[in-house]
């Protein structure tokens, strides 16, 4: 079984043998129908695992308080796979009054991981914050702040690295640089943020993240069992979802560093279709093999992008079964797809440049406080 690296592209071919090796419990209906409405993730079975997300649950149906925990490593523009956790972490917040979101710009990360110069992260951090706006966060709830400036981060990364040893942490992640390892203490700082003093004290929390994302979580909830005499923390909960491929077909997850392997939501249209139009299908070698054996939609990076950003469930279960039937041809689907996603660009980027300024305000004072 291969190590979960949070740091590398990552891809999953058996998430059944993912779910026994590292102990994560599947996402159940009994689960599912506790809760007052699902996105579309939930109800797909993309976000297929949890730790401790009844706890979350609970918290829903009784009306407590709980937070949201996330970031963004500021590298680039978002790609569909950033999409994907920045909805989640806004459903979690839809689903009551009493979330409230913290959201970590990793500055330090994207230093020590890609050499981003802290100055130019600002611009990323400012473009990144944008998009999370316009996909719906709601400011009055969220505490959005970058690692650099965030010196209760800083100091609870270093105080629990004390007793951690370099094998161990070559255990969860591999042979990494030092500055690699310190950057995985300063997200167990950015997780356990919101059971700080200044935030209230220990709570409920939930991370969304990708599964390549579970070392970190695992870390803390260690760091947080091991030093809950002193600060009373809840080991925080996760969600885990499907890493979602390149469009160059199953082996390896979007990426931002692999700018042709993704759809960003900078693209201009014109991009965005032709990547979609030179995307891996599960097509068969000719078309009227296609229309006689069915295509393969389980191995189609097109039906995939359907499959996790189109809402209509009747319209991505039509295109799944005409397409095992015979009935829908790969460069048919590729236009219906494409032209699909298009227009969605085209309205968001509308929507985004109105949150722009909003974005840059909200950098601008937490650089100014420092």
């Amino acid at each position: 079984m291969q190590i979960l690296d949070p740091w590398s592209i990552a891809y999953v071919e058996d998430y059944n043998r993912l779910i026994e090796v590292f102990g994560i419990d599947v996402i159940t209906e009994d689960i599912l129908k506790q809760l007052p409405f699902l996105n579309r993730y939930f109800r797909r079975k993309i976000v297929f695992g949890h730790r401790d997300f009844q706890l979350i649950v609970n918290a829903v149906k009784n009306n407590k308080e709980y937070a949201i925990m996330s970031g963004i490593k500021p590298s680039s523009t978002y790609h569909l796979g950033s999409k994907i956790t920045a909805e989640q972490i806004i459903y979690l917040q839809q689903l009551s009054s009493k979330a409230r979101v913290f959201y970590a710009i990793a500055d330090i990360e994207a230093w020590e991981d890609n050499g981003i110069p802290f100055d130019k992260s600002i611009e990323y951090a400012v473009d990144n914050v944008a998009d999370l706006i316009t996909l719906g966060l709601d400011l009055k709830r969220a505490y959005i702040y970058l690692q650099t400036k965030e010196s209760r981060v800083l100091r609870w990364g270093y105080f629990f690295a004390r007793g951690l040893s370099r094998n161990l942490l070559e255990s969860i992640y591999g042979e990494k640089h030092l500055g690699m390892y310190m950057t995985a203490m300063v997200q167990v700082g950015d997780i356990l943020l919101p059971q700080h003093p200044d935030f209230g004290g220990p709570k409920p929390t939930i991370v969304p993240v990708g599964v390549d994302q579970d070392p970190h979580i695992r870390l803390t909830r260690d760091l947080a069992r091991k030093y809950s005499g002193k600060f009373k923390f809840i080991p925080p909960a996760s969600v885990y979802h499907k890493l979602q491929w390149s469009l160059k077909g199953p082996g390896y997850k979007m990426s931002k560093r692999d700018p042709m392997s993704c759809l960003t939501l900078s693209d201009t249209p014109e991009d965005a279709y032709l990547k979609i139009k030179n995307a891996f299908t599960g097509g068969r070698e000719t078309a009227e093999l296609q229309r006689k054996l069915g295509g393969k939609p389980e191995i189609c990076a097109v039906y995939q992008l359907a499959l996790y950003h189109m809402e209509d469930d009747r319209k991505v279960r039509q295109i799944y079964e005409e397409c095992k039937r015979g009935l829908r041809l790969c460069g048919e689907c590729k236009h219906e797809i494409a032209e699909i996603f298009v227009k969605f660009l085209k309205d968001y980027q509308h929507k985004k440049k109105s949150n722009m300024e909003k974005a840059r305000k909200i950098i601008e004072d937490i650089t100014a406080k420092y």
